[in-house]
């Protein structure tokens, strides 16, 4: 059997075979905020899986497909699915600006960076879901999965979500779930990007904060000219999420102090700002070098979630 890639256009009955094994859902709809950066809604052939907020699924594509990038085909001396799992994120408010709870739509939603690192072993499959385009096909998970979830929230807890990049992604649909089911305690989202282009909910994240008394919304930069030039009139320098956890920048940021007691915290995105600690030869816990929200917020009394013990500082590893 002929499993070599076929001219451009064209396919094999191997390649075919796979396709019609493997693809089992269409892209819908496509929103390029630019050319690294997507939003794709994903319609699985047979009814959408239901889904809790902050749970993911795999997306996948053939190593056969192309590449944005003008990358090699097939890596491997087979062609194969390439999959990787992907946090669930959500429109938030439909064509009207009202609230669009996750059991409304009938596809999944999915936020998603180029990630081209041509030194990997393995084949990359974000250059080619940048190839896709509204009609193609492709590989959807059957079944989303994961604990990073609003489980532990009471009614009346107050919740942060810190994330950095499509971080934001599982944040979308948790806050969504959240004001879907009337929950009274404060919720604040706040992402960290490079620059403002980056930010692909910022319309929605407007019409929730408009909607919604007890919602509230920041996005922070680290590469814009008021990031890295001193002489820019208004210079604030690189601005982290780990600079506006500490109790007095949160409530000059949002209005109020968080208390521990009370709040939960929902981390995801960048290892470094999540700083979690790691066992020494000793076996003792040792934070980062650089200080991460993990360790920011332990100061202040919150209680890391493990396997063996809940807390309530809650993480997603994003890569």
């Amino acid at each position: 059997m002929n499993l070599s890639n076929p001219p451009p256009g064209q396919s094999t009955p191997a390649i075919e075979e796979l396709v019609n094994k493997h693809y089992n859902a269409t892209i819908q709809e496509l929103r390029m905020p630019h050319a690294h950066l997507m939003i794709v809604r994903v319609k699985p052939d047979g009814d959408v899986p239901g889904f809790s907020g902050g749970q993911y699924t795999t997306l996948g594509l053939g190593s056969w497909e192309p590449r944005v990038d003008g990358g090699p085909l097939a890596e491997l001396a087979k062609p194969k699915l390439i999959r990787r799992a992907y946090s669930i994120s959500c429109p938030m408010v439909d064509t009207q600006g009202n609230l669009l709870s996750n059991d409304q739509i009938d596809y999944l939603e999915f936020y998603i960076t180029l990630v081209l690192r041509p030194d990997s072993d393995d084949p990359p499959l974000t250059p080619r879901l940048f190839s896709l385009k509204v009609g193609d096909r492709l590989h959807l998970g059957k079944k989303p999965v994961g604990t990073y979830t609003l489980k532990p929230i009471q009614p009346d807890d107050n919740v942060i979500f810190a994330g950095t990049g499509t971080g934001e992604a599982p944040h979308n649909s948790m806050s969504v779930e959240l004001l879907e089911r009337g929950h009274t305690g404060k919720i604040v989202s706040m992402t960290c990007v490079r620059y403002k282009g980056d930010l692909g909910y910022l319309d929605q994240q407007a019409q929730l904060q408009n909607q919604f008394s007890n919602y509230r919304y920041a996005a922070f930069t680290t590469r814009e000219p008021e990031n890295v030039d001193q002489n820019h009139p208004h210079y604030v320098g690189k601005q982290y999420l780990q600079d506006v956890i500490p109790p007095e920048k949160f409530q000059e940021q949002f209005g109020w102090a968080p208390n521990p007691e009370q709040t939960h915290v929902f981390l995801c995105g960048n290892p470094s700002m999540i700083g979690l600690p790691e066992k020494d030869e000793q076996g003792t816990l040792v934070f980062p070098e650089s200080k991460g929200m993990v360790e920011l917020l332990s100061e202040q009394g919150y209680r890391l979630t493990t396997a063996k013990s809940p807390g309530n500082i809650h993480f997603e590893k994003y890569w």
